[in-house]
């Protein structure tokens, strides 16, 4: 629902069934604002929680996930331990209101313990940057463990989304979070978009990590083969944008600006893969023990979501036209 921030909750409700859409995703904390969701308001009070549920039910949507998306391996001390802080009082407001996933990202730790800037290390062939390696799993096993943790004893899953410039951006380092932290209650959320552009087939993404896929995302990726040529997928030429559109997501959240020739941007399902491609991601999810709804995340770089968020439904509903038992 965050491309629907900027309306009050029961207009953006009225929105999603106006395109036919009945379940929702809702931000809960993170890098995001979450106007459709004051979290520790609605943990401390049942009244004003019952009330905004009220909403949701006069609507007809169901509340299928929270999202507290955000960096809570971040060095900065103003922004890891408010997101760590969002993921524990996201798992307990989910607890109360009866829905048992949480999504999150990794986080992406520093340097070394004087580090206050996240660090991505992509290709740790020198022995310095292994030792950056080493470092940041140091940090995010524990904590990731901890949150495990308070995630069982609520009854919630957590969904780790894979995403570049974190510690899990891949099927192997994913799984090799999981494996380390051990818990029952550390999945995956499954978004295919950033896949795509590092050149990972999220069929066979689907198939590896089969039967721990507890939510899924429908973004697609477009990518520019002639700019892939010249500048590949890790190309740098992104800018700071107008101060004045500087946070379209949220009070805490940047976007840059991309080059007008990116190798790769983010679209609006169907713009990148037909529904045929997302008729084979709906049957990989199927088979490997995922049946349920499917999260349109609009972050298309050219098309207002007004029409994007359509256009995608439109395309998942063929999607899923071709399947047997989705609903």
């Amino acid at each position: 629902m965050v491309p629907l921030h900027h309306l009050p909750l029961a207009s953006a409700l009225e929105r999603l069934r106006d395109w036919g859409i009945s379940d929702a995703e809702v931000a809960s904390g993170g890098f995001l604002s979450t106007p459709h969701c004051a979290t520790r308001e609605l943990i401390a009070d049942a009244d004003k929680r019952e009330s905004w549920l009220d909403v949701f039910r006069a609507h007809n949507v169901r509340i299928t996930a929270l999202n507290s998306n955000g960096n809570p391996l971040h060095p900065d001390p103003a922004v890891g331990p408010k997101h760590r802080d969002d993921i524990r009082a996201s798992v307990e407001l989910a607890a109360l209101i009866g829905v048992d996933r949480v999504v999150v990202m990794p986080g992406g730790p520093g340097s070394g313990p004087t580090a206050d800037r996240p660090t991505w290390s992509i290709a740790p062939w020198d022995s310095g940057l292994l030792d950056v390696r080493d470092y940041q799993w140091q940090v995010a096993v524990p904590f990731w463990r901890e949150a495990a943790a308070h995630a069982a004893a609520h009854g919630i899953r957590l969904c780790v989304e894979m995403h570049p410039h974190t510690v899990a951006y891949s099927p192997p380092t994913l799984e090799r979070l999981i494996e380390a932290v051990g818990s029952d209650h550390l999945g995956v959320n499954l978004d295919p978009s950033h896949l795509f552009w590092q050149g990972i087939d999220p069929l066979r993404a689907i198939a590896r990590l089969s039967g721990r896929i507890w939510h899924a995302a429908a973004k697609d990726t477009l990518l520019d083969e002639a700019s892939i040529a010249v500048n590949g997928v890790l190309d740098d030429r992104y800018t700071r944008p107008d101060p004045a559109t500087a946070y379209p997501l949220g009070a805490s959240y940047v976007v840059t600006v991309p080059p007008d020739d990116a190798p790769w941007k983010f679209a609006a399902a169907g713009r990148g893969h037909d529904a045929a491609w997302w008729g084979s991601f709906v049957g990989a999810l199927q088979a490997a023990g995922y049946d349920d709804s499917l999260s349109i995340e609009n972050e298309d770089w050219d098309l207002p979501p007004d029409d994007a968020i359509p256009f995608a439904a439109a395309t998942l509903r063929a999607a899923i036209a071709t399947r047997v038992g989705i609903r």
